[in-house]
């Protein structure tokens, strides 16, 4: 596996992978990598790709009342992670190489970025937008992997190839979950043991609205009542909806592909999830 820092090594060993005449795929991570990012990595693998694994913690889709620091960082034990899935490239950028001082372009998307986590915080779709941008013109992959934990974030990135005609394919992968239903993200590491028994009530709430929704109830109480349950259990609901899965407006029934969405926080932890509505 080869683990490269500078954009001339990335353009030579890419290079090297597209002669061999696979398709090349990128799996771009902030690293804290954990079992959600290892089956990207396997899913890539498993359509014949010669696979590139990027870790960038991005600080241009924090927002400045969030803790950059505090975002988890384990290079040592990410690099192991990626060897051990058979990774064949991983793309180490430093803040230079990604944000040069004279930088004058960012990326704006509206659409399915201009409400949930575009709302609730201002500013981060147009850095996820301008990393992935910069990312797959570095790489120039013909595929790319995105876990569904982050649902809004997967149709955002879609728009944005869409609409700049960039010539690779989005790839949306499932979300991994721990037995007790939890998506799997880097920031759990940080749930106190008593919230971590609390955390799964998140999926509990989105599962119950949609059987609600299947037996033929309409919004808005199976959200409202979900959103109370919630925060009688602790946690500070950003949002609970319905919305359409491509778009992300809001929908008062469960049409197909309709989706819902929560965000909400135990603590210091932002805990994000969703589920097929129909």
């Amino acid at each position: 596996m080869l683990v490269l820092r500078t954009l001339a090594d990335l353009h030579a060993a890419c290079a090297d992978l597209r002669r061999g005449a696979e398709p090349l795929a990128l799996v771009p991570t902030m690293g804290a990598l954990h079992q959600g990012h290892r089956a990207l990595v396997r899913a890539a693998m498993a359509s014949g790709a010669a696979t590139v694994a990027s870790i960038f913690v991005n600080p241009r889709q924090f927002a400045a009342d969030e803790d950059l620091t505090r975002y988890p960082r384990d290079e040592a034990a990410d690099l192991e992670a990626l060897r051990a899935e058979g990774c064949a490239l991983v793309w180490l950028p430093d803040m230079t190489t990604m944000y040069p001082h004279d930088e004058a372009t960012t990326i704006t998307v509206t659409g399915p970025a201009q409400h949930w986590e575009g709302a609730v915080r201002p500013g981060h779709f147009r850095g996820v937008a301008t990393v992935c941008a910069k990312l797959f013109g570095q790489v120039r992959p013909d595929r790319a992997y995105f876990g569904e934990k982050d649902w809004q974030q997967v149709q955002v990135v879609k728009r944005m190839v869409a609409d700049l005609l960039l010539p690779l394919r989005i790839v949306g992968i499932e979300t991994v979950r721990e037995a007790d239903g939890l998506a799997m993200s880097s920031r759990n590491r940080f749930l106190s043991a008593e919230q971590r028994t609390q955390a799964p009530m998140l999926i509990a709430a989105l599962r119950d609205v949609a059987a609600r929704l299947a037996a033929g109830e309409t919004t808005p109480a199976p959200l409202a009542d979900a959103h109370a349950a919630l925060q009688r259990q602790g946690f500070a609901v950003d949002y609970l909806a319905l919305v359409d899965g491509e778009t992300l407006s809001p929908l008062d029934s469960a049409t197909p592909g309709a989706r819902l969405i929560a965000a909400a926080r135990l603590g210091t932890v932002r805990l994000l999830d969703n589920i097929a509505a129909a």
